[in-house]
């Protein structure tokens, strides 16, 4: 997915089209996780590109897209771009003697 969104849509109220903005990109993200996996492949990755034009763009994790959009819209922006673009990942086997990460080392 490459795209630019715009924010302010004649007629549609902005919080909803924002919404709206949101849940197609959720969704983009479901369908392709939904793909079969090529052979050796053991999750899909993606990588994410943001920024207010095409050509200002910057790499960023997955899990941040959503609070930047926030920031977008809380900046008054009026359109953002987003490239998501899927690629299958292999896991990388823990080195021996590394602890697992557990629920309890968040609260500490």
């Amino acid at each position: 997915m490459r795209k630019t969104f715009q924010l302010q849509v004649e007629g549609k109220h902005p919080d909803r089209h924002l919404e709206a903005v949101k849940h197609e990109i959720r969704k983009y993200i479901k369908r392709e996780r939904r793909r079969d996996l090529p052979e050796g492949a053991d999750f899909w990755d993606f990588d994410c590109r943001f920024g207010t034009a095409q050509e200002s763009a910057e790499t960023i994790h997955l899990t941040a897209i959503t609070g930047l959009i926030d920031g977008v819209v809380k900046e008054g922006g009026k359109q953002f771009y987003i490239e998501i673009l899927a690629k299958p990942g292999k896991r990388q086997p823990r080195p021996a003697g590394a602890p697992a990460h557990t629920e309890n080392d968040d609260e500490e």
